[in-house]
């Protein structure tokens, strides 16, 4: 019986320290994935905005640097106005944007986009100019779509392809962007190929669940857009400071 005590609390034992050393390594490397996740993101924002290279190496301490240099995280309404720290309509809810500024000019903002893909969520990063209306960069950073096929959302050849796409068309009226099904020249309308970019082949579903998850992010934004077309968000912020007596 003693034999069989003390086989029990040596076993006790043992699970006690794996436990409480599964917990240290947990707590561990949960901060470690937070800043990788982090330093990701940021990575992806100053991608869409040409700010760093994707064939160079950099360290967080790099990007970080890089990141609170060049980009101004605010918060707007529904109806594009640029929300108060504290703001007046607490239930209202917020979209997030980032500008990138230099010499204290608005160059462009970056819209965050989620989607239903294929198998999971899509997550990514849209760049427009400050003209609001010209894509200027695109990315994912997160997806679960299958690797050779819609997983080729995330390479470069295909993200490079919203580069220079426009939201409005020529009359002025929202559009969004599209993914075609297949090359556009071949599947697209003159008139519209501005709007298009070229679908990956095999992977028509990813392609269209894309194109929606865009046109309901790039609607929700329309205000914003709409206002830099209009150069007023822009000049609100330049604005605020003098303002408020700063």
């Amino acid at each position: 019986m003693s034999e069989m005590i003390k086989s029990l609390g040596f076993a006790l034992g043992m699970c006690l320290v794996c436990g409480l050393l599964l917990t240290a390594a947990a707590t561990n490397l949960q901060e470690r994935q937070d800043l990788n996740r982090r330093i990701d993101r940021h990575k992806n924002i100053l991608y869409t905005v040409d700010l760093i290279s994707r064939d160079k190496d950099y360290t967080p301490g790099q990007v970080d640097q890089i990141y609170e240099n060049n980009i101004e995280m605010i918060q707007v309404s529904a109806a594009g106005e640029v929300a108060q720290p504290a703001g007046n309509d607490a239930e209202e809810t917020l979209l997030s944007i980032y500008l990138y500024v230099k010499d204290d000019e608005i160059r462009a903002y970056i819209i965050p986009f989620e989607s239903q893909g294929l198998w999971g969520k899509i997550y990514g990063y849209m760049a427009l100019q400050s003209d609001g209306s010209t894509v200027r960069g695109f990315t994912v950073y997160e997806h679960s779509e299958t690797p050779g096929l819609g997983g080729e959302i995330e390479k470069q050849w295909f993200q490079k392809n919203f580069e220079g796409k426009k939201i409005v068309d020529k009359g002025g009226n929202f559009v969004a962007v599209q993914i075609a099904r297949g090359n556009v020249e071949k599947q697209v309308p003159d008139e519209k190929e501005p709007h298009y970019v070229d679908g990956i082949t095999g992977a028509t579903l990813t392609g269209q669940y894309l194109s929606r998850g865009l046109e309901r992010t790039l609607s929700r934004y329309e205000p914003v857009s709409l206002c830099f077309r209009k150069n007023r968000l822009n000049c609100r912020l330049q604005e605020e400071p003098d303002s408020e007596g700063k």
